[in-house]
């Protein structure tokens, strides 16, 4: 997946993408650009930390007013991409409907990995809920 095509939102210091897997409905990053040398999330300081956790806010507003988790999980691991990110997952107690499908959180009560990775949406499904958090952001 080109996640160019998934990007929410971009600020000065950090961009937010729509995840492409989405068994957890409105799962997003948010990844640090670029051109920002940091390599250890607890190293960022600063100007960049004050944006990561603005962002963080509004992301969570934006998940809160659109799908009503119960619980939100971050994880911030930089395993396969090497550039910081912090996943936002959203946790459901019960199912959620979005755009005539039904999204239901089978790992509730655990950690979210291991995930369902075989969970595919159609791209304008997918752009569809980017969409929608694009409008609430």
């Amino acid at each position: 997946m080109d996640y160019e095509k998934l990007k929410i939102k971009s600020y000065k210091h950090w961009e937010v993408y729509l995840h492409e897997n989405q068994c957890y409905l409105g799962r997003v990053f948010i990844q640090l650009k670029d051109d920002e040398k940091v390599e250890d999330f607890l190293a960022i300081e600063g100007e960049v930390r004050d944006e990561f956790f603005l962002i963080g806010e509004e992301v969570k507003h934006a998940l809160n007013t659109l799908f009503k988790p119960d619980k939100m999980n971050y994880a911030a691991l930089s395993n396969v991409s090497e550039r910081i990110h912090v996943h936002c997952v959203p946790r459901y107690k019960t199912a959620r409907e979005f755009s005539g499908v039904v999204f239901l959180d089978q790992r509730w009560g655990k950690n979210y990995a291991p995930y369902d990775r075989s969970f595919v949406l159609d791209e304008s499904l997918l752009f569809s809920i980017r969409d929608a958090l694009i409008q609430s952001l």
